[in-house]
């Protein structure tokens, strides 16, 4: 259950397949046909990156493409920008498939409608952390003094006032990435791909870094594309999570149901080692509607199990009103807690024993 209105779609992927090989469209037929991934390579030499890939990214929303290494999520957010071509399939930005535009627009697109943030900063060692944090806005023709105190704004925002005058080797590593989001940030494009881009920083740096996504998306209600390899992170941003499996969608929605409700066996496996009472809400696994009898009290539709477990003191006859902005849309109690902790195929067995 999602606690936002439907947005429009900014970026829609249709039917999206890469091939890689020496003569991709003579296998398409076969790959659509049902051909796997394994059986591709062995049968044709040809490696199957995204096969039939659909799915609708809303505006104002951090859309999370997730899998292991090799099931082509970085291969999809670069088509994108076109930084890769498909082999078939559309893109679909503000409704208009950029897989028609020429060399002009792309560069326009990627210059004004598309930020990207990379995994290993990509900070031009030999300009300024000001520069670097300025480079969109240089590369549209802007003079340093027109971007200046945009790019001073943004590197504020992002916690590193006073460090324009220095160069990125003599910065932390999630200093770096911080001036790698401020120029996200400073190009002003409605969209920011973001690439594996806190995979590289130590868990205590990545945990302050996904905080600070969250917050500035909270105030700017950016279009983020999200890729990662981590279910834990792709949980705590994801409005929508995708999951990629071998260059296919497994599953795909909003990541409190994924959670409660995977699809696939994979999915299961997946999701099976998470602290679900830190990651799941009350809004996902109450009873929707006013309370009709007494509560213990009250807990808000965004706070996590863990907490709500924590203010029942262990007294498992509680039950909360849940709240939405003050207001009572659900009750909660602490059996249904304990049945959304067991993972679904742990239910299963139980119940067949």
């Amino acid at each position: 259950m999602k606690d936002t209105q439907q947005k429009n779609v900014k970026v829609s992927i249709k039917h999206l397949y890469k091939i890689f090989g020496e003569d991709p469209q003579s296998v398409l037929p076969r790959v659509k046909e049902g051909l796997g991934k394994t059986e591709l390579l062995e049968q044709t030499n040809h490696v199957l990156g995204l096969n039939d890939i659909n799915v609708d990214i809303h505006e104002g929303e951090m859309t999370v493409i997730m899998g292991l290494s090799g099931s082509g999520k970085s291969t999809l957010i670069r088509h994108l920008n076109r930084l890769i071509e498909p082999t078939d399939g559309e893109v679909l930005v503000d409704g208009e498939n950029i897989l028609d535009w020429n060399e002009s627009k792309l560069r326009k697109l990627r210059r004004e409608t598309m930020s990207m943030v990379f995994q290993k900063f990509a900070l031009l060692p030999h300009r300024t952390v000001l520069e670097n944090a300025g480079m969109a806005m240089a590369t549209r023709g802007q003079s340093r003094k027109d971007f200046e105190s945009e790019a001073n704004k943004w590197l504020d925002r992002v916690g590193l006032d006073g460090y324009g005058n220095q160069y990125p080797h003599q910065l932390s590593g999630g200093m770096q990435q911080r001036v790698g989001i401020a120029r996200a940030l400073t190009s002003n494009s409605p969209i920011m791909l973001m690439d594996e881009a806190f995979s590289a920083l130590d868990p205590l740096i990545r945990t302050d870094m996904q905080d600070l996504l969250l917050e500035l998306q909270a105030e700017l209600h950016k279009t983020v594309i999200f890729i990662t390899h981590d279910l834990d992170e792709a949980l705590k941003l994801a409005d929508h999570l995708v999951i990629l499996k071998d260059g296919a969608v497994v599953q795909q929605g909003e990541p409190q149901q994924i959670l409660l409700e995977p699809s696939d066996p994979y999915i299961e496996d997946f999701v099976s080692d998470i602290n679900r009472a830190r990651v799941l809400r009350a809004r996902s696994v109450m009873e929707e509607g006013a309370p009709s009898g007494e509560v213990s009290g009250e807990v808000d539709v965004n706070d996590n199990l863990e907490s709500v477990i924590a203010k029942a003191g262990g007294d498992l006859d509680r039950s909360f009103a849940v709240t939405r902005k003050g207001e009572r849309v659900g009750t909660l109690d602490m059996a249904t807690i304990m049945r959304a902790l067991v993972p679904r195929e742990a239910s299963r067995d139980t119940a067949r024993a």
